[in-house]
């Protein structure tokens, strides 16, 4: 334990204000999905627009995750995680104005606020409590599913009866990310003073190890994001409402807070995640493969996805750590997972929904997602043990090096 956190009241607010940060990273995306074809007509916006509302966050992740270590290192990862917020918080309030410039920019803000929190969030798990990575990953995953599961299911219903209608559903998170603010200031007064010094820093992109950890977090982003995107209209599809389909994402992020809170459990009495990660891989497989050969078994899959999808949401967050040998490694490999992983997630609802077009059907865009599944189960059999060398950093911008 650092001795900024020492105590049980300072640990206690920290941990709070992890978890509080997490609740943030999340709503404001998964919101969108159930809304998409409101957006799209009060805005006369065409299909692949409309897109990038759930696209522009993925690149905003993608370009600003490789800075963060740097900026880490120059400002403190709390002053850092608290500026973060701020961004992510004037984002929502100006995708509150009605038009779509304010849309669309206030979209890229809340990306790039988000992109610092998926970042800093492993790095001061693994300094602060290293000998707690699993369960504390598994804690900031939950919550992060849970309140994005909110989001989808409430956002239709917010949509119908609240003034402002889709802009009120979307503008509405902007309460927990000013919770998430205040919270988070007590950690940036009491963090240590940023010396300014920035050391050339190297992200370990020679490691075959970082690229299966980044495989993995990019395959299974790539399938959270394509089902946050239109599970909603493929449901449609089958014939189920609009708000039933908000209903069914609801219950997809529901289940998976079950497999969330189960996996350190697993882990427990496993060597290494190779086993589970294959295996929950294999289930994302097996529910993509569903509902491309019996569609009408729309709930079963929703549930097999959910519970796939939330073990592998939690191997992803929990590799950034266990591959890592300190935070400063943490950081460097949460950048370059993030970074890359991120620009694969960014393609899967572009893919999916042209393949969708062309195609003028699911079964295209199903099956590629079986391929995606398929290369999981693959890489994760190596991104599951083993520890990416040092990238022979000069210094710990997240303060690694003192005792604990």
């Amino acid at each position: 334990m650092s001795k900024r956190a020492g105590g049980r009241s300072g640990q206690a607010l920290l941990v709070w204000g992890l978890l509080v940060v997490a609740a943030n990273l999340r709503p404001s995306l998964t919101g969108v999905g159930p809304l998409l074809d409101r957006v799209q007509a009060d805005l006369g916006l065409a299909p692949a627009v409309a897109g990038l509302l759930t696209t522009l966050p993925l690149l905003a992740f993608a370009a600003v995750s490789p800075v963060v270590p740097r900026m880490a290192a120059r400002w403190g990862p709390e002053r850092l995680l608290w500026g973060a917020l701020l961004v992510m918080t004037f984002g929502i309030a100006v995708r509150w104005i009605p038009s779509a410039g304010a849309l669309f920019a206030g979209t890229v803000l809340i990306g790039a606020g988000i992109a610092v929190g998926n970042v800093i969030l492993p790095s001061l798990i693994k300094r602060d409590f290293p000998d707690r990575v699993g369960l504390l990953t598994s804690a900031y995953a939950t919550v992060m599913g849970g309140v994005a599961a909110v989001a989808s299911g409430v956002a239709v219903p917010i949509a119908e009866a609240a003034p402002g209608g889709w802009y009120t559903a979307l503008g509405c998170w902007i309460v927990p990310a000013l919770v998430a603010v205040a919270l988070w200031f007590p950690q940036v007064r009491a963090a240590r003073p940023a010396d300014g010094t920035v050391r050339r820093r190297r992200l370990p992109w020679r490691s075959p190890l970082a690229w299966a950890v980044t495989a993995f977090m990019g395959l299974q982003s790539l399938g959270f994001y394509v089902a946050v995107t239109w599970l909603p209209q493929v449901f449609q599809d089958s014939g189920v409402g609009a708000a039933t389909a908000g209903w069914l994402l609801f219950l997809y992020q529901a289940v998976a807070l079950v497999t969330s809170l189960a996996v350190p459990i697993a882990l427990r009495w496993a060597r290494d995640q190779r086993a589970v990660a294959a295996v929950s891989s294999a289930a994302l497989l097996t529910g993509y493969a569903g509902l491309l050969v019996a569609p009408g078994w729309v709930l079963a899959w929703t549930v097999v996805l959910g519970l796939a999808g939330g073990a592998c949401l939690v191997l992803a967050l929990a590799f950034l750590s266990l591959r890592a040998h300190d935070a400063t490694g943490a950081g460097e490999l949460s950048a370059m997972a993030q970074s890359i992983g991120y620009l694969v997630a960014a393609a899967g609802p572009v893919v999916f929904g042209l393949l969708h077009t062309v195609s003028s059907g699911w079964e295209a865009p199903l099956a590629l997602m079986c391929v995606a599944a398929t290369g999981q189960v693959i890489v994760s059999i190596a991104a599951g043990r083993g520890t990416v060398p040092g990238a022979g950093a000069d210094r710990d911008p997240l303060g690694a090096g003192e005792p604990r």
